[in-house]
């Protein structure tokens, strides 16, 4: 069985069931190559997208200031100014963004004092506005302010200003088209990656006529709208800033793996199912399923997943013309990361080392020959699948690349 529900692992063991000395030991390695790959030039972008994926993320929102920057190539030298009040009384999206911040009340830390969170919903309401008067080819979307109150809570205003506009010029690009033909694209990922891992939870899903509508709220936040936990949201932006921007839909693929017996004891037609999967459970075991989502992306890349999640696979969406940043190396493209990391744990597994050491996820029991074979490729990539991988992966650097022409 794919990652079943289990009471014994949550959002509050300490990280897979690591001991608390074990952990604090790690930690403090982590940090110090945190720090080593900040110091050297140019910066080890490599080992940050590493440090970002990798068990507990960064750690702390100290860290993230430094390396958020990094992971989107943002320059902190020159960080944008406050804009002025005329683009609050000129703007068109206005009453609307004011509107969606004032509903944003449990994005704040509980106890935080009024006067405090009123001053950080203005600074809210002028960073978006900030970005979309920069940037009139993007258009607001209900749900945009989830994602720039974590940065802002994060990074403080001129930083997390930044930072926005670069994220949202490129991984949200496809959100804040006029029209949401390719975030519904997108949505059309998720069923062609469930049904590669378990076809019972797919059967049974196409039965009910769920459909994607559930994971929309998931997608279009980075998950900071359903989540209620701030380190849990803080967590995945850790992991969805160093990686490629479908990673989302392959994370909110394993959180439907994760229910499967939920979802298979559910009534099958589309209310009941809907119902259960829009309730998200807080208790998610998000080590696990971070790592496995990893997991999926490399042997389920974007690219052959195309036909199936749309009939004409768009070539203007910022996930098929991801370039990541002109980075220098292409060592440090996500896909190389993601891959060097699979590569070490199945060294430590074949050293005899625990899983929980090996930080390896349980993999499912194959329930069809097409499945097993597939499945068998997660203990170690061999040199096909590499192949595979390296030929689909068309988002490395490339300078000459016009992302939104």
């Amino acid at each position: 069985m794919y990652l079943k529900k289990s009471k014994s692992v949550g959002a509050s063991s300490p990280l897979n069931g690591i001991g608390k000395q074990d952990w604090d030991s790690r930690r403090k390695r982590k940090v110090a190559e945190i720090s080593q790959a900040l110091s050297v030039t140019p910066v080890d972008v490599a080992a940050l997208r590493r440090m970002a994926i990798s068990e507990g993320g960064l750690l702390t929102d100290e860290i993230r200031c430094k390396v958020w920057p990094k992971l989107l190539n943002v320059h902190t030298d020159n960080l944008p100014e406050k804009p002025g009040e005329d683009l609050r009384e000129n703007h068109k999206d206005y009453h609307q963004v004011l509107l969606d911040v004032r509903r944003s009340l449990r994005r704040f830390p509980p106890g935080m004092p009024d006067e405090q969170r009123e001053g950080l919903q203005e600074e809210l309401i002028d960073i978006i506005l900030h970005v979309l008067d920069r940037n009139p080819q993007l258009h607001y979307y209900q749900g945009y302010h989830d994602i720039v109150v974590t940065f802002l809570l994060v990074l403080g205003e001129r930083l997390a200003t930044a930072l926005v506009e670069k994220l949202s010029t490129h991984h949200l690009r496809d959100f804040m088209d006029p029209t949401m033909d390719n975030t519904k694209h997108i949505l059309n990922y998720l069923m062609p990656i469930i049904e590669r891992v378990n076809p019972d939870v797919h059967d049974f899903m196409q039965q009910a006529e769920v459909g994607t509508i559930f994971a929309l709220s998931w997608l279009i936040t980075w998950f900071g709208h359903v989540l209620s936990d701030f380190r849990h949201v803080v967590r995945l932006y850790d992991f969805f800033l160093a990686c490629h921007p479908l990673m989302p839909i392959y994370f909110a693929a394993v959180i439907v793996l994760y229910r499967e017996e939920e979802v298979l004891e559910c009534e099958c037609d589309m209310a009941s199912v809907h119902h259960l999967l829009s309730q998200i459970p807080q208790d998610l075991p998000y080590e696990t399923l971070i790592s496995r989502a990893g997991d999926l992306f490399v042997q389920f890349p974007p690219s052959e997943l195309a036909r199936e999640a749309a009939q004409q696979y768009s070539q203007q969406t910022a996930a098929s013309t991801f370039k990541d940043f002109e980075l220098a190396s292409a060592q440090q493209r996500p896909d190389m990361v993601l891959r060097r990391r699979r590569k070490e744990q199945a060294a430590l597994a074949a050293q005899g080392q625990s899983h929980a050491q090996a930080m390896v996820v349980a993999r499912p029991r194959a329930k069809r020959f097409v499945r097993l074979a597939v499945m068998g490729l997660t203990v170690a990539l061999g040199a096909a699948a590499l192949a595979v991988v390296n030929t689909a992966l068309e988002w490395a650097p490339k300078l000459d690349l016009q992302l939104f022409p």
